[in-house]
């Protein structure tokens, strides 16, 4: 016997026992503002979803364009004077280009040039091209970030949702990266 609940949006089917089978998350009508780090749908509507073999085949081929939309920690507003900042580090996929912060359901207008101006330097105006868009595994970040690149007309967007995690386990090449000033 299978039961479905659903709670939050979330649906989860337990089989007989109540062991967990898989988590069935319901795309939502709009982009997702809190929670971040919570399972995510198996669908973006308009894109092309992959897992880490595509997402391989496409770095391999150099097919597209990789953006990591992975947030970069602020610096603490209330630090002593005189006390030096350095921005933590980011391993991602080797030659990825990093957007960072624009993968949150909502954007400041910085943060939104920030993000049109990366995707048309990236992608040498061409909405055509084939973009990536990835995060972590279990991140609504790059699902966000390549709804919000398909509602700009971007008509390419592949949203790879195992993003650095799924990467790395397979041992692939990942580099530190730099944020895309």
């Amino acid at each position: 016997m299978i039961g479905l609940f659903v709670l939050s949006g979330v649906s989860d089917v337990f089989a007989a026992g109540g062991k967990s089978v898989e988590p069935l998350v319901t795309e939502p009508d709009t982009y997702r503002t809190d929670n971040y780090r919570a399972p995510v749908p198996a669908t973006l509507k308009g894109a092309q979803v992959v897992d880490v073999g595509a997402a391989e085949d496409l770095w391999n081929a150099k097919a597209a364009v990789f953006i990591d939309v992975y947030p970069q920690p602020p610096k603490p507003p209330n630090l002593p004077e005189g006390t030096i900042w350095r921005t933590p580090s980011h391993e991602s996929i080797a030659g990825a280009h990093w957007l960072a912060n624009v993968g949150y359901g909502v954007l400041s207008p910085e943060y939104e040039g920030y993000f049109r101006a990366g995707l048309e330097r990236l992608t040498e105006g061409d909405r055509s091209r084939p973009v990536v868009f990835f995060c972590l595994r279990d991140c609504w970040m790059s699902w966000n970030a390549a709804r919000r690149a398909l509602s700009w007309g971007y008509r390419n967007v592949i949203w790879f949702p195992d993003g650095t995690d799924g990467w790395k386990e397979l041992g692939l090449p990942a580099a530190q990266i730099k944020p895309v000033s």
